[in-house]
This record gives C-alpha cells, structure tokens and sequence, in this order.
C-alpha cells in the first residue's frame, strides 16, 4: 500500500520459472503483462487475444453496461430511452436467424453433469488438451457457477438426428443482460450448427448481446453474422519446456481459453467491494 514497485511483475514470473513447470499458460494477461513474457520466450497466440461481440439491441446493450459500472443510475431514465433507439434500429439489427447449412440438428439445454461427460469427447481431436479425472471438470463447473456478473450459467448441446451430440457450450446470462460465453466446443464441420445455438439461446433468455472470447476454430462462422465486433480482450499466452508441446502451441493444435484459463474464476469479473 502506498507504494508503487514497478519490479513486482518480473519478479514474480523469474519465481515462477524457477520452479521448471511443463507448462504455463494464460488468457487474460494485460499489455504490461505481455511486454514482461516475451523475452521470455512466451508464445502468444494472436486469435485467442480477441474478443467478439455480438449485437442483438444496441442502445439496451449500452445501457447494461452503464448500470454495470454506475449501479446507482435511474433505470427510470436510461431503459425507456434504450427500447425507444432499438425500436427504430429494428431493421438494422435484426434478431438472430440460424444461418447454419444443416437443417438436421437441434439443440437442447443440458445441466453441468451431462457437459462435464460430452465435453472430454469433443475435445479428442487437439493433441494438448487437459485430462480431467475423478471429477475434477464437475468441480471446476461448481466454482464457474459462482460466478454472478453476468448471471446464471447455462448449458446446452446441439444433436443430429440420432441423438449423437455434436457441439456443447456454456455462457452466464440472464434477461436485459448481456450474455457471456465461457466455452463452446463442436466435431467436425459442426462449429456454425453450435454457435447458432448458442446465439439462438441467448436471444431467446431475452440478452441484448452476447460477449465471448475468439477460437481459431469457429472465428470463420463469426464472419457469417452481421453486427459482430472485435477487441483486443487480453493476452492468450503459454510457455514450456517441452518441444512437443512447443510445437502444438505454434501449430495451434491446444485446447486453450474458457475452462482452461482464468475467466471461469470469479476474480475475472466479480465485483468483491460490495
């Protein structure tokens, strides 16, 4: 208290290093952070840095945001004025319409228990992917769930016509709210059928946007959707000793962001002081 030691962060990442983990990784580290990590041979994965966000109502989303920091304005003032705009910017920003090619599928709410058994599955196909036993996925979920910034966490899966799962997600929201994505995950060709989910869920609870952080793997069916915007949202980085996770790293072929990473803590957005 009181002082101001700008040595504190290559302090602690010397300490940490010393230590000789096989891996180190983060997706929240801000700009300082960064120039800190790469004399330090930090591989930063660039599309990870982004976020997207997603426009369902303009003006109630920006309102949302305001009540977020100044909780005490007059939602009096501020909401009538918000549904006024987004009634005449209707046209512009339409609600959500499926726009996946499979007319096939289906998607369904699912609870932490049946996410925590379908999400191992879909992540089979990265070579660098956390192994999660004896329930430690489940545990992780209970404390992503006191989360409260954002509300409720939710769960849903998409199904082909056989029942076979074929993408799973999971984001906190509520109604006038602005949903927030902690992870989304698909096989195959199936990434657009489980955004379109995921937005068509949100939309429906009655959110005015949704917010979430980039893949590689599903960034091309973002494209697909008008009034999405992109940010800088913090740094995605890993550092290891080992070659071959180097190399999958640098290939992107590592399951990285969400779950494994630091947003699902509730030291990422809740609000402690109150």
């Amino acid at each position: 208290p009181g002082t101001d030691d700008g040595s504190a962060g290559p302090q602690l990442l010397r300490a940490l290093h010393q230590g000789e983990f096989d891996l180190q990784l983060t997706d929240s580290a801000n700009r300082t952070s960064l120039a800190f990590a790469r004399p330090m041979k930090y591989q930063l994965l660039p599309v990870h840095c982004l976020g997207w966000t997603y426009v369902f109502r303009p003006a109630a989303m920006a309102a949302a945001a305001l009540h977020r920091k100044w909780p005490g304005l007059p939602r009096l003032v501020l909401d009538p004025c918000a549904r006024a705009f987004d009634a005449l910017a209707k046209k512009r920003f339409e609600p959500p319409v499926l726009h996946s090619s499979s007319h096939r599928t289906h998607r369904e709410p699912i609870d932490a228990v049946q996410f925590a058994e379908k999400l191992p599955t879909l992540l089979s196909g990265y070579a660098l992917r956390p192994s999660w036993k004896d329930g430690e996925l489940a545990r992780l979920l209970a404390l992503a769930a006191e989360k409260r910034a954002d509300g409720p966490l939710h769960f849903g899966g998409t199904y082909d016509e056989t029942g076979k799962m074929l993408g799973c997600y999971a984001f906190y929201g509520q109604a006038g709210g602005v949903a927030n994505l902690l992870q989304i995950q698909a096989s195959g060709l199936h990434w657009g059928a489980t955004l379109d989910a995921l937005v068509a869920a949100a939309w429906e609870m009655g959110c005015v946007g949704i917010t979430g952080q980039t893949q590689t793997k599903f960034i091309p069916q973002l494209f697909g959707y008008k009034n999405v915007f992109f940010r800088y949202a913090g740094g995605t980085m890993v550092r290891s000793r080992i070659a071959e996770v180097t190399e999958a790293v640098r290939s992107g072929d590592i399951f990285i962001g969400g779950l494994v990473g630091d947003r699902w803590t509730r030291l990422s957005s809740d609000d402690f002081g109150r």
